[in-house]
């Protein structure tokens, strides 16, 4: 593992999203957000950082849709390719470079990477019988074949996959194999292609991989299955007519013809991360300063990608660098799972998604929208495993915390210095013990986040910077300075000197996933050189990330908020919310001909009624949820701390098999105070959180936007 302290600087990339469709949030929460906060963190420190992506646009599948459309693949790149590029710009994903495979450059980098690995030794060449449509005069690909599957007997099985019964296949398995282009009945016929030897390139493989323990579990076990199973040669050409095409020299040296083959996209499209940094360092007026990034091993190189693409950034394009000799290999792979929709599956096919380009014109009134779905995404990563993303959760999210929380303080802070303090930072004198304790906090949190960035624990880093603005409400709270104000001018004058420092730390610390609100707040506060998280921005003298532990307002300092402050965010209303599910719903009935696919709610019968007296036998109270872990030997449970204003308590709950403890840490649940305590696997759970049974039978915690130790009636 590279040590971060003594790298020069730092490559990052972002898994080259396919130019055959829009982005919709499983894109954004897999690879691309994540990357984004990474990439801003690291600015923020004032770290050399190039942050390289674009669009694949290569492959079978582009040919396929192009054909199926009756148009050319150049037509639907043209065609994505800049709808992707200008919604990552709109979402706020801060590239600084987003290029694309069809590309000049990539078209060069990629031939002359293939050349260097044949003259290499790098390649075996390997002749054998594949089917060709004599109709359409061109070799198919898997999906261009389908027949009846050997397994299940499916009769419309790809050459790749059964869709029915989801085993792996070859075209040559398939009985009655017909192409889909002509509907011709295929012939074989013989063809000759270049394949890597990534058996032979096994025990480098793991040796190098073991040298990585930091990295996540969920990327090691997926690479490991690989090895268990034997890693064997894969062919990087192919006969289809649209890719980068085989060299002609390289063909020509082996005595082949190179026309109608081209380098096969698995193989082409990390090499465009390489090509991309080699058009960013031009258009720097560099030209030679990509091999800074990727030829130097000063360089720390990390890939963010979802988990489908683990298999080609940790085996395929190592092995390839490997074979070519002159470049870094990864320092981290941090590849996240997948992200569900409402508790079902992302589907494009039946419009179960929701599409970032959608998003962002939905919500083009709300105050900050891109930050909006960039916080509540960013509390849902699905690092370890799936994650849910829900619309309900999403306006909690903005409603209970950016708004209630985070937009709360801010609001509380500025309008009491421009009301009680003339728009200026009051003195800090005599601080008590709530005030340096506040500040000793604050001091803290830089480091405690920014190492959840290092280790890419994305969302501990989120719940972190949060968790600090809870504690600024909470010590606005118990100082009172609607009180003190006339009772002690002085202390009263602390509340809001400190709470002016705890929002100038939040406007840097939020800055990786709130950009937009961070910068908004900075201006409210009139917090001036700050090195901000976007490329190319870094002033002389610059406040970096680790200046927002200490007070960055010296007193009297103005404040230019006005007297009357806007929040600094809106909360989300119950109609638009509404309109999200239906539109969701609508869209997968239109596209639905599964009947199976959907399912009535079987609703659990009413219990019998109950007296008011009953009821009021019931101490409800609101609280947040500030630690969550698993209970030893108890798979249902996670042992919780529950803040009730008041007090703290310990609460067992049984979301272990449906929610992660990162999930639950920041709810505002609400729990019953005065069940008696009970003893359950040694733990003395005080209390009980509130869940609602779903008729699967998932529980899902009740929660509650009233401040902790509220009375719920």
């Amino acid at each position: 593992m590279a040590d971060p302290t003594s790298s020069e600087r730092l490559l990052v990339t972002a898994a080259l999203p396919y130019a055959n469709g829009p982005i919709h949030i499983g894109h954004l929460a897999g690879a691309y957000l994540p990357a984004d906060l990474f990439v801003r963190y690291q600015r923020l420190k004032g770290e050399d950082v190039a942050f390289i992506c674009g669009s694949d646009e290569m492959g079978v599948a582009i040919l396929m849709r192009a054909i199926r459309e009756d148009r050319t693949p150049e037509d639907i790149i043209d065609t994505y390719h800049p709808q992707i590029r200008d919604n990552f710009e709109r979402f706020g994903m801060s590239f600084d470079y987003y290029g694309r495979t069809s590309s000049e450059t990539h078209t060069e980098t990629t031939q002359d990477f293939f050349r260097v690995l044949d003259e290499n030794g790098g390649f075996d060449l390997k002749t054998d019988e594949q089917l060709y449509d004599p109709e359409a005069e061109m070799f198919l690909a898997d999906r261009f074949v389908i027949g009846t599957c050997p397994v299940c007997g499916f009769e419309e099985a790809y050459g790749d996959q059964c869709e029915q019964c989801g085993s792996s296949l070859s075209p040559t398995e398939l009985e009655n194999p017909q192409s889909t282009l002509t509907d011709a009945t295929p012939e074989f016929k013989e063809t000759t292609h270049w394949y890597l030897p990534l058996g032979e390139l096994q025990p480098q493989l793991e040796e190098w991989i073991g040298s990585h323990p930091e990295w996540k579990n969920n990327v090691v076990g997926q690479i490991q299955s690989w090895f268990d199973e034997g890693l064997k040669g894969r062919a990087i050409t192919r006969d289809v007519p649209w890719g980068v095409p085989v060299p002609d020299d390289v063909a020509e040296r082996h005595g082949l013809e190179a026309e109608g083959k081209v380098i096969y996209v698995w193989f082409d499209a990390p090499i465009g991360y390489i090509s991309a940094t080699k058009e960013w360092a031009a258009e720097q007026g560099e030209p030679d300063a990509w091999t800074d990034y990727w030829q130097d091993e000063d360089t720390r190189l990390v890939h963010f990608i979802g988990k489908d693409n683990i298999v080609f950034h940790c085996l395929m394009f190592p092995s390839m660098l490997m074979e070519h000799g002159d470049y870094v290999l990864p320092d981290n792979v941090p590849a996240n799972e997948f992200l569900n929709l409402e508790g079902e599956k992302l589907s494009t096919s039946r419009g179960w998604a929701v599409w970032l380009h959608e998003y962002l014109d939905d919500f083009a009134d709300e105050r900050h929208a891109p930050d909006l779905l960039r916080y509540a995404l960013a509390t849902t990563l699905p690092e370890t495993k799936d994650a849910d993303f829900s619309w309900e959760g999403f306006q909690q999210r903005v409603n209970g915390e950016l708004a209630n929380v985070f937009g709360n303080f801010v609001h509380r802070t500025l309008t009491f210095a421009q009301r009680y303090f003339d728009g200026t930072v009051p003195p800090l004198e005599d601080p008590s013990e709530a005030d340096r304790a506040m500040l000793d906090r604050m001091a803290e949190v830089p480091g405690t986040v920014g190492a959840a960035y290092e280790e890419h624990r994305t969302r501990d880093a989120v719940f972190e910077t949060m968790a600090l603005a809870r504690r600024g409400n909470k010590y606005f709270n118990d100082t009172e300075p609607w009180h003190t104000h006339e009772s002690d001018p002085q202390a009263c004058a602390n509340t809001i000197h400190v709470s002016l420092q705890v929002c100038a730390a939040l406007s840097i610390l939020f800055e990786p996933v709130l950009p937009s609100a961070a910068a908004t707040l900075r201006e409210r506060i009139g917090l001036e050189n700050v090195r901000t998280s976007t490329p190319d921005d870094d002033p002389a003298g610059a406040v970096v990330w680790e200046d927002a532990g200490a007070p960055l307002l010296p007193a009297g300092h103005p404040i230019p908020s006005g007297p009357d402050p806007e929040p600094l965010f809106q909360k989300i209303d119950d109609d638009t919310i509404e309109a999200q599910i239906e539109k969701l719903r609508d869209r997968a009935a239109e596209r639905d001909t599964d009947p199976s696919s959907t399912t009535d709610m079987d609703y659990e019968a009413l219990s019998d009624n109950i007296s008011f007296d009953d009821l009021t036998q019931l101490d409800l109270r609101a609280g947040t949820v500030t630690t969550a872990e698993p209970v030893p030997d108890a798979d249902k449970l996670l042992r919780l701390e529950v803040d009730l204003g008041f007090e703290e308590r310990q609460i067992l709950a049984g979301v272990a098999e449906q929610m992660a403890p990162d999930d639950v840490v920041g709810l505002e649940v609400v729990v019953v105070a005065n069940m008696a305590p009970k003893e359950m696997f040694g733990f003395e759970s005080q209390g009980m959180v509130l869940m609602a049974e779903e008729p699967d039978g998932t529980f899902v915690p009740v929660t509650t936007e009233a401040e902790d130790g509220s009375v719920v009636r």
